[in-house]
């Protein structure tokens, strides 16, 4: 189904909120915004900012071939921030009546009015908010799935029934899960801004177990889409989470030992979230990332370039504007290794010194490559490049420190000799210096895999250091 209010708040839900499952009409939500910041500036806000969202979804799980869990949710709120000066107040409530709209403006004013001064307080610039309706473009983010639950369970049957049907060494399952979720939300403020959209996210997923007693091993599987017609089929995704599952028993570990390290482009991801973490507004300006004043500074090795589209048409980073209404933009984040922008909200970008780069909400459809990557290079030629070392598909705990870059993680995954799988390895820890890693990157897979809003193929690491048996 196409976006009907996906990004301007000139097609009003009301005409299908039946259909779509919405309680409310985006023009219900635009009147309740406009009324929230009439009553602070009657109360005598020199500023102030609302929103008002509503959510509702189907959540169903199975395991070993019976319902297990059914769940509803529909949930609303209305947030207000209002300013008095350089003095700010929040509030919020899941009241939409007039005389609970009111107190909670009021609530708002009067947290305000005993809040020490924030000399970098106060909503952005008018000439960063996306004040102009066509310059948001449509990104045909909501497709509501007409499911039932009924229909949901039978699809989690389907993906569960898929794993134990690969191997009979598919012993147990931990349970497979439907989920379709939508939301929909207006946003303004009193510099002008008023916008909204609806947006959609789906899932399919399963975890099966392979093996038995000491021996057993798990892995899991999941496909998550804007659109229910973009899921993978659940015979697919029960499959393939069996393979996994299989390809990890009898799993040992391996001696300590420095070696090459590759990223399964499922888990490299979060090397590209580290960057954005230590490139954040709030981590820079409380001095607590690795990355301090890196702006125009070598970063990544010199072959990578990292780029973000928050246009993206169904991307699910996609976004016309950030959670404060400023205007979104593609941009080259890193090029040639070199940092080109921070990720910043207005006030960051305030404490910093610098401009908001619309990044309120955090980043959006990020892109990690190499100038290096051959058309050929899919995970077999990139386990051939790493010879021999640890291919990673699993990894343990947070284990970054973003203030000095030190890495250690507990890993999983395949012990790698003459560039073929030798056997799957599980209990060790990778342990390296993120900023050090990011230099030591020497290759990129073509076998690009989405996590969220980040998308990056098998990361090579030339070096790192294995602590095993």
């Amino acid at each position: 189904m196409s976006n009907t209010i996906a990004t301007t708040t000139e097609n009003p839900a009301s005409s299908a909120h039946a259909v779509h499952g919405f309680a409310y009409s985006q023009d219900q939500f635009r009147q309740l915004v406009e009324d929230a910041l009439n009553e602070a500036r009657r109360l005598g806000a020199s500023d102030a900012g609302a929103e008002v969202s509503e959510g509702c979804g189907l959540s169903v799980s199975v395991r070993r071939g019976e319902l297990e869990n059914v769940e509803r949710n529909r949930d609303k709120t209305l947030g207000i921030s209002v300013y008095l000066g350089q003095r700010r107040g929040n509030a919020s409530t899941s009241d939409f009546s007039p005389q609970a709209l009111k107190d909670t403006v009021r609530a708002a004013f009067d947290i305000a009015r005993f809040t020490a001064e924030d000399a970098f307080a106060g909503l952005p610039d008018e000439q960063d908010l996306a004040l102009d309706a066509s310059q948001r473009p449509e990104l045909d983010l909501f497709h509501p799935w007409d499911l039932d639950a009924e229909a949901a369970a039978q699809l989690a049957l389907r993906c569960e029934a898929a794993c134990f049907a690969t191997d009979p060494r598919i012993t147990n399952s931990e349970g497979a899960a439907v989920s379709a979720q939508q939301s929909h939300f207006i946003a303004g403020n009193t510099r002008g801004f008023m916008g909204g959209y609806a947006s959609s996210r789906h899932t399919l997923s399963v975890a099966p177990i392979a093996g038995r007693g000491a021996g057993m091993q798990r892995d899991a599987w999941y496909s998550s889409m804007r659109a229910a017609q973009d899921l993978a089929s659940p015979e697919a995704i029960g499959r393939y989470a069996a393979e996994r599952a299989l390809s990890r028993l009898k799993a040992r570990r391996v001696k300590t030992a420095e070696v090459p390290v590759l990223f399964e482009s499922t888990v490299a991801a979060g090397l590209l979230g580290a960057l954005v973490q230590a490139t954040s507004g709030g981590a820079l300006y409380r001095k607590a990332s690795f990355l301090l004043d890196s702006l125009g500074t070598p970063v990544l090795a010199p072959h990578i370039d990292v780029q973000e589209d928050p246009h993206e048409p169904k991307g699910k980073g996609s976004t016309p504007f950030d959670d404060e209404g400023v205007i979104t933009r593609p941009r080259t984040v890193v090029e040639a290794g070199v940092l080109q922008g921070y990720f910043l909200s207005t006030y960051s970008a305030r404490k910093l010194g610098l401009r908001t780069t619309g990044h309120a909400g955090g980043s959006h459809n990020l892109r990690m490559s190499s100038r290096n990557t051959a058309p050929g290079d899919d995970l077999p030629t990139m386990l051939r490049r790493l010879g021999r070392g640890l291919f990673v598909t699993e990894l343990m705990g947070q284990g970054v420190n973003y203030v000095t870059g030190d890495y250690s993680r507990g890993a999983s995954g395949y012990w790698v000799e003459n560039g073929e799988i030798a056997f799957p390895v599980h209990e060790v820890t990778i342990a390296g210096n993120v900023r050090q890693m990011f230099q030591d990157i020497i290759g990129i897979g073509n076998d690009v895999y989405t996590l969220g809003s980040k998308s990056v193929g098998s990361i090579l690491v030339s070096r790192m250091k294995l602590a095993g048996a």
